[in-house]
């Protein structure tokens, strides 16, 4: 065999080796993230819901509103309207309460189509069981009103009470109102200005922004690229210039792989572990003992002998037991990964908050490659 083919062969062998490493790389990154639609991984810039907000009157109550001066005073002010002033030290009413409304606009709505919304006692009342919410205008940031509602209450739950006892379930102080708001203006939405289409993905990263500017570009030519590691411009190809949203339409219904950093969420309070799939753990030993003291108060009474002239005493006696669990020496090596740390731990009946104190060590000692973050 002459050098030339020995050289061939080589070539061969490296480059069946190059397209294996990439295709485990490949099937490695898809046991981790599966294939996304666009739909479910970014949205549309310029498309968007809006927060409105109103402060109103339920009335209707039985005896569980307001006590305070701010709903007889709104109530002065709403019979003032209708031609009757009252002062409002006069009205005596407990079946009245003051509210806040709330709404998340959603985009396309227009004039005289309704939308949910959801009413919550501002004052000391009890319970809204049974309220009606009188026309309430909402009104977005700006000071624009966008929405009115009214309606009947929705009330997730009951209230009972009598002389001896209550009983409560859920809350009765917050309800909603379905289709209780009647739209009165919608928001312009400008997604497709100058033929232009930017897509925000929910969570930025550098490589997920590629992979969907490089999937559009594969199926409708080179019309997307990646701005930053949040959003991508597309440009609308010639036949979609008058039809933006069949374009859309087709384009939410592509489906990407995405991709995440490595991260480990640790919630101390409640002892809950969140661990991402791309997390790495390098060459490390653990060993985590536990530690447990009990302090026993056994208090003696100290009683002097007949006719000694002695009082009779109480000497504090204190019991201290400690009982260090023994530790176990588990060695991960750097290949490990988080599913091989959970087993290990499990191994050697590590409990939650034992995990937590774990990966906080190995993340100070360098071991963890991915972020942890403590909430």
């Amino acid at each position: 065999m002459n050098d030339n083919v020995k050289k061939i062969i080589t070539r061969v062998l490296i480059l069946f080796l190059a397209v294996f490493a990439e295709s485990v790389s490949f099937h490695a990154n898809a046991a981790v993230q599966p294939m996304v639609r666009l739909k479910d991984l970014a949205t549309i810039e310029g498309v968007r819901e809006n927060q409105l907000v109103g402060m109103g009157l339920v009335v209707g109550l039985q005896g569980t509103g307001d006590k305070g001066p701010m709903a007889m005073q709104m109530m002065s002010n709403m019979t003032e309207q209708f031609g009757v002033t009252m002062d409002p030290r006069q009205i005596k009413s407990k079946n009245a309460a003051v509210v806040t409304v709330t709404c998340q606009l959603s985009p396309f709505l227009t004039p005289g189509q309704n939308t949910d919304v959801l009413v919550s006692a501002m004052g000391d009342a009890k319970s809204l069981e049974g309220g009606v919410l009188l026309q309430t205008p909402l009104r977005a940031a700006n000071g624009r009103v966008y929405a009115v509602a009214q309606g009947p209450l929705t009330i997730g739950g009951w209230s009972e009470s009598g002389s001896g006892g209550s009983s409560k379930k859920n809350v009765v102080t917050v309800g909603r109102i379905p289709s209780g708001a009647i739209v009165e203006q919608g928001v312009d939405m400008n997604y497709a200005g100058n033929g232009n289409i930017n897509l925000l993905l929910r969570q930025s990263d550098f490589t997920t922004a590629q992979r969907v500017a490089s999937a559009l570009n594969e199926k409708f030519g080179n019309i997307a690229h990646a701005v930053d590691a949040g959003r991508i411009s597309i440009n609308l190809p010639p036949n979609y210039i008058n039809s933006p949203t069949a374009f859309i339409a087709s384009v939410e219904n592509m489906t990407v792989r995405p991709d995440a950093v490595a991260r480990v969420v640790v919630n101390e309070r409640t002892g809950t572990i969140v661990m991402g799939g791309s997390v790495k753990i390098g060459n490390v030993a653990v060993a985590h003992g536990s530690l447990t003291v009990k302090v026993t108060e056994r208090p003696q009474v100290s009683q002097p002998g007949p006719l000694s002239g002695g009082r009779t005493a109480v000497t504090p006696r204190t019991d201290i037991q400690t009982d260090e669990g023994k530790p176990q020496l588990v060695e991960l090596p750097s290949t490990s990964t988080v599913e091989d740390l959970a087993n290990a731990m499990n191994a050697v009946g590590a409990s939650p908050r034992d995990l937590i104190a774990v990966l906080q060590a190995m993340d100070q000692a360098g071991a963890l490659h991915g972020t942890l973050v403590i909430q």
